[in-house]
């Protein structure tokens, strides 16, 4: 049961909105399409940021969500209820994770990386999916064209100066991201994962999924979650003493 709740962790990090340290990883890399021009994709990328929010995205100093997540696996079909926190100001961050069978703490403080759960250290969470997008535009972020076997849905890659990469696909109406996809190495195993976006809310100008659901591969193992914020709080105050790291 402890690892089926270890696999949700990862599950929340991966989806959660932030602006985190970097990670150590390596993406497995697929070939990008030339289907599409560099200006096309360029273009593409702007649309889809200038509809999350543009300008006040990038801006963006803290966030805050709570919020509720079911989760199965391929192991245990059971769903798991349980509910979720995360807590953001600038490159600080705290994770809060509850459920009736483990709960887990992580903090950083801008400098160290602290666990409730002893030798679990989950990675950051800005380094795949949603969370890559307001870094567009800066350096060490490349934009490219999706690969091959994707080239006929509309979209493009993001790729982090760490080597993280995501697939984002975009609504054809709105340049909204409407599902996004990674496959990655960490600590020398490989997984994947995939989110469909179902709800989005716009808070002070800023469009983030509120609604989405998730597939997570570990090997032989597949997890899926569905996730809701019951609250999301943009450039709220937070005091800097709740990031002090667990004793």
């Amino acid at each position: 049961m402890n690892y089926l709740v270890v696999i949700l962790l990862f599950l929340v990090l991966l989806t959660s909105s932030s602006l985190a340290q970097p990670a150590n990883g390596v993406s497995k890399e697929g070939k990008s399409s030339s289907a599409a021009t560099n200006s096309d994709v360029d273009l593409l990328a702007k649309a889809v940021f200038a509809a999350h929010g543009g300008d006040k995205l990038k801006k963006m100093k803290t966030l805050v969500i709570r919020g509720a997540v079911d989760v199965t696996s391929s192991a245990f079909p059971q769903a798991i209820a349980g509910g979720f926190a995360t807590v953001i100001s600038g490159s600080r961050y705290i994770l809060d994770i509850q459920t009736p069978f483990q709960s887990l703490k992580q903090v950083f403080d801008g400098e160290t990386t602290t666990s409730s759960l002893p030798g679990i250290t989950l990675p950051p969470v800005t380094s795949l999916g949603f969370p890559m997008l307001p870094r567009l535009g800066d350096s060490g972020y490349v934009v490219s064209a999706l690969p091959e076997a994707k080239r006929k849905q509309k979209g493009f890659r993001m790729t982090g100066p760490d080597g993280f990469f995501t697939d984002f696909l975009i609504d054809e109406k709105t340049n909204l991201i409407r599902a996004y996809e990674s496959s990655y190495e960490f600590n020398g195993r490989s997984f994947s994962t995939s989110v469909e976006v179902d709800k989005n809310r716009i808070v002070d100008g800023i469009t983030i999924p509120e609604k989405y659901s998730q597939r997570f591969d570990l090997g032989g193992i597949s997890a899926y979650s569905s996730f809701k914020a019951k609250e999301i709080l943009v450039n709220s105050e937070i005091d800097s003493a709740v990031f002090s790291t667990l004793k």
